[in-house]
């Protein structure tokens, strides 16, 4: 029998992403990016983590200072996290 290797491009990391005490987070350490083989604090993907954020339905980014560069205040993630959980809780 062969062994399973250790290096399989869909394993899940065995530490969690961790959200930093204050400041701002990118929107990797937040969803899934599959193809880069990141996970982020949140199990989506960044798609659908985009498609949220359109709709309203997360948290809008803040510029961070360059054109394109944006990101997201911690508390507002774990306010986000808080409201998901609850909601969880209560179904």
């Amino acid at each position: 029998m062969k062994a399973a290797s250790s290096n399989q491009s869909n394993s899940i990391p065995a530490a969690a992403p961790v959200l930093p005490a204050e400041g701002f987070v990118r929107a990797e350490q937040i969803a899934n990016n599959p193809k880069k083989g990141t996970y982020g604090i949140i199990p989506i993907s960044l798609s659908s983590w985009w498609e949220g954020v359109k709709a309203g339905i997360y948290p809008k980014p803040v510029k961070l200072g360059g054109a394109r560069a944006v990101g997201w205040r911690v508390e507002d993630i774990r306010d986000l996290i808080e409201r998901l959980s609850n909601q969880t809780d209560e179904a």
